[in-house]
């Protein structure tokens, strides 16, 4: 039996703010939350379009709502109204010094052997449902890893480490408050843009199908060549982008992928992406509702999206909560951006939970998918000052 850990408390306190409650920092520009803060009232997908039109009846023109949903549909979302703050891009600090986590240890949920066997698990489900209405055709399977340090994580140095990738926009979003506990914050360095508004025109630029940049120039541009030409994560990409562009249709009058699939990266991955550009056919549209309409995308979740979440939930041992969501903004006019909440940690007081997962699909090979995940960890690890390669622990012998 697979036991899923308690994530949060089922009752959740006011938030308890000791900063502000959002910003983010890429290659946009930074924007960020200011000024006397209001939490929206927390509720689902379902009452999302009358709580967001509630809170922008009336407002200043700077005002801001920010801040997470979940994973989960059903989940309740995380949102702040406030006065907006923004900032034009900046060029990235040419060394920041790393961090240094005291009395530091870290817990693999699952270790990566244990998550190799729950990819293969995943992969009899697919070959068993294989032609039947419900048959699986992918899904993203997730790991965590826990670390604990003798003081508190500085989330504000940690963004500034985390910023200094100008392929990534570097996030922080308060989150519920526990009960007597210290505050939470989804920090993160996302590459993915679920959706980008401005008047009428929406971008999105999913990715998925990916591979770990190497040390070595000749090694590293292999790695790009080999995913540019690799027919299962092309596969996994494709399912992305044609849910996307499905989700939006019925929104816009123009939509199209002008630029087809690409090799893109980070510092530390490379990653198929498919810029889509749409024009809305109506420009009032909330930023914010367009990314719960999308959310989540298979890059996250799978194909079938119900059927992929309940195989989530029953191979997991840790449940995602904000993780996997989405995070952004949207201004007075509805105009913003929001991002998939991945290559983040959940960070409380002295812990900080980090996530990476890989989207499973037929042909895949589970040791390589834990591979991937271990590869996922290393940006946020060398940010907190940690060993790189400590997610790829566990990958030698037999899964």
């Amino acid at each position: 039996m697979n036991i899923r850990l308690p994530h949060s408390p089922r009752h959740l306190a006011a938030p308890n703010l000791t900063s502000a409650p959002f910003s983010f920092d890429g290659p946009g520009g930074r924007v960020a939350s200011r000024g006397r803060v209001q939490a929206l009232t927390r509720g689902t997908s379902e009452t999302l379009a009358a709580r967001i039109g509630d809170a922008l009846s009336g407002v200043a023109p700077d005002a801001l709502i920010g801040g997470a949903l979940p994973f989960d549909r059903d989940g309740a979302d995380c949102l702040w109204l406030c006065q907006g703050e923004w900032a034009a891009a900046t060029p990235p600090e040419p060394a920041v010094a790393p961090l240094k986590l005291a009395g530091w240890r870290l817990t693999a949920e699952p270790d990566a052997r244990a998550y190799a066997r729950a990819v293969a698990r995943a992969l009899d489900i697919m070959a068993a449902g294989a032609g039947t209405p419900e048959a699986l055709e992918k899904v993203v399977l997730a790991r965590s890893l826990l670390i604990e340090s003798a003081s508190p994580v500085p989330v504000d140095a940690l963004l500034t480490r985390l910023a200094s990738d100008d392929s990534v926009t570097a996030f922080q979003v308060a989150l519920p408050q526990m009960d007597a506990g210290p505050g939470r914050v989804l920090c993160g360095a996302t590459p993915e843009l679920l959706i980008e508004k401005t008047g009428r025109r929406v971008l999105s630029h999913p990715l998925a199908g990916s591979a770990r940049r190497q040390a070595d120039p000749a090694l590293d541009r292999a790695a790009a060549d080999a995913l540019a030409q690799s027919g299962k994560d092309h596969r996994e990409h494709a399912l992305v982008v044609e849910a996307i562009l499905d989700t939006l249709a019925p929104y816009c009058d123009k939509l199209g992928c002008p630029e087809g699939t690409c090799v893109t990266s980070t510092r530390s991955m490379w990653h198929l992406g498919t810029r889509i550009e749409g024009r809305l056919r109506d420009a009032d549209m909330p930023a914010v509702l367009l990314a719960s309409a999308l959310h989540p995308t298979p890059a996250v979740c799978g194909v079938p999206t119900a059927r992929a979440a309940d195989v989530i939930r029953a191979l997991e041992p840790v449940a995602r909560d904000f993780y996997a969501g989405a995070v952004g903004w949207c201004d007075a006019r509805g105009d913003g951006a929001w991002y998939v909440a991945i290559r983040c940690a959940e960070i409380s007081g002295t812990s900080a939970r980090l996530y990476a997962g890989a989207g499973i699909v037929p042909g895949s090979d589970p040791m390589a998918e834990a591979a991937e995940t271990g590869a996922k960890f290393g940006a946020l690890l060398a940010a907190l000052g940690l060993p790189a390669d400590a997610g790829l622990a566990g990958l030698t012998g037999d899964a």
